[in-house]
């Protein structure tokens, strides 16, 4: 792996001034074919999300929020146009690409967690770091860490069924860390959790953004969990909207 990449650069690797938006997508269009029809999901999308912002997807069921979602986390592949994302087109990378480009900058949080259930919170955290060439002390190192960071090192050695919603929750948020990636996508979050477990995730998710900088993008329904979040973004019918900065809950904050 090491070796690869040291034999060139990605081919679509972009100049990234420090003041340049870590995502940013152009003209981004996503359609899908039923038969002889074409469905458009996604209307030319132009988005800019600065490095340390806290930016919230939102929209109703069907608008294409969490396809949005999907694109900049290179889950889907987009019909036409241009997604950024820390200097890297990566619209125009292959499978093989993606995969490794994913690994390494992009950390994912799920609405049902997508925990393996016969692996312990530990082990379901050390997973991203099985394809990287950090030893097994080392990768015990990055797990304690961010086991700790989220408040479970009580709970490493658990399985999933024996954990809460929010504490199944807090260990995919620190699987999302583990690999120190650039982005945080998180989709639905607090979708499956009663509302102060929710508020606790939420509480979370904004500290690792206030002290360490990540970069989130969320997609979420709920106004309250949105406005916890720097920015809200509107997607109806796949077409953008935008609120003005600025928004973000300090009441919910502040009760977390």
């Amino acid at each position: 792996m090491a070796a690869s990449t040291a034999t060139h650069d990605p081919p679509s690797a972009l100049a990234t001034p420090a003041d340049a938006p870590i995502v940013r997508t152009v003209a981004l269009s996503k359609s899908y074919r039923r038969g002889d029809q074409v469905i458009p999901v996604l209307v030319d999308i132009e988005l800019e999300v600065r490095r340390g912002d806290f930016v919230a997807l939102m929209g109703p069921s069907g608008s294409g929020k969490s396809t949005l979602l999907n694109l900049i986390a290179g889950i889907d592949q987009p019909t036409s146009g241009r997604i950024e994302v820390d200097g890297i087109d990566i619209a125009g990378l292959s499978e093989r690409e993606l995969a490794a480009w994913r690994a390494s900058h992009v950390g994912f949080v799920f609405q049902f967690y997508n925990l393996m259930p016969v692996l312990t919170a530990f082990e379901n955290v050390e997973l991203p770091l099985m394809l990287t060439p950090l030893s097994r002390s080392q990768r015990r190192a990055h797990v304690d860490a961010v086991l700790g960071m989220v408040g479970l090192s009580d709970r490493a050695q658990h399985y999933p069924n024996e954990l809460s919603g929010g504490q199944q929750q807090r260990v995919a948020i620190a699987r999302a860390l583990v690999s120190d990636p650039s982005l945080i996508v998180a989709d639905e979050p607090t979708g499956d959790l009663d509302r102060q477990t929710g508020i606790e995730v939420l509480a979370l998710l904004s500290r690792l953004n206030d002290e360490l900088g990540k970069t989130i993008i969320m997609v979420t329904h709920d106004p309250k969990a949105a406005a916890v979040a720097h920015r809200m973004v509107h997607l109806d019918k796949g077409v953008l909207g935008d609120e003005p900065e600025g928004t973000r809950g300090v009441e919910d904050r502040g009760r977390a």
